[in-house]
């Protein structure tokens, strides 16, 4: 008997600033019936007290560790976690393996919040910072993939929340009232699913 079950597919869910990887059971879960085999590392320090270029090394030898060097996959990034993919497709040669990239309310233009910390990560996710420049500088390169973006104008994390617009690939701006709430959200879930399907 042929087994209807779709393949397994890979994907790396990356969290936001104060969040652990349990923020993204639920979408887990949610991509689970999909053929999905999602993993979820946890990021250390989540305060963005290093940069997020630091992270994201700790992305790359979390990816390297865990999926096949031969095998393609796919990156999800709430929030902050959004940037750091970025910086893996960007500077750590992501763009190579990577063949779907969603973002989900990420600051790719700076948050006027980030002002409120004076960590280094946050310093990096204000306006007009030399971080957040460098990776707008060749942010066409991210076509490589297939992107899309998620973000609610209702934003009071991403401030504006326009901030979250990608200038490639798809964009979903949905109703959601809260920056959080957007990890639970039944059409956030779904457009992530539909996405990466």
């Amino acid at each position: 008997m042929r087994n209807l079950d779709p393949p397994t597919r890979t994907v790396v869910l990356v969290h936001g600033i104060f969040d652990t990887a349990g923020s993204l059971r639920k979408m887990e879960r949610h991509l689970e019936p999909f053929g999905f085999r999602a993993l979820r590392p946890a990021l250390r320090p989540n305060s963005a007290r290093t940069g997020l270029d630091t992270l994201a090394m700790q992305l790359r030898d979390f990816i390297d560790a865990h999926v096949p060097g031969d095998e393609p996959f796919d990156l999800v990034g709430f929030s902050m976690g959004g940037l750091i993919g970025r910086y893996y497709l960007q500077r750590l040669d992501g763009l190579r393996r990577v063949r779907r990239f969603v973002s989900i309310s990420t600051p790719h233009h700076g948050s006027r919040i980030a002002y409120l910390l004076p960590n280094r990560g946050c310093r990096q996710m204000r306006p007009g910072s030399d971080f957040l420049a460098d990776l707008n500088r060749d942010v066409d390169r991210l076509a490589e993939v297939r992107v899309v973006s998620i973000w609610t104008p209702f934003d009071l994390s991403i401030v504006p929340a326009r901030s979250s617009r990608l200038s490639v690939g798809t964009e979903h701006v949905v109703p959601v009232k809260l920056h959080r709430w957007m990890l639970r959200d039944r059409l956030v879930l779904d457009i992530v699913a539909r996405a990466l399907d």
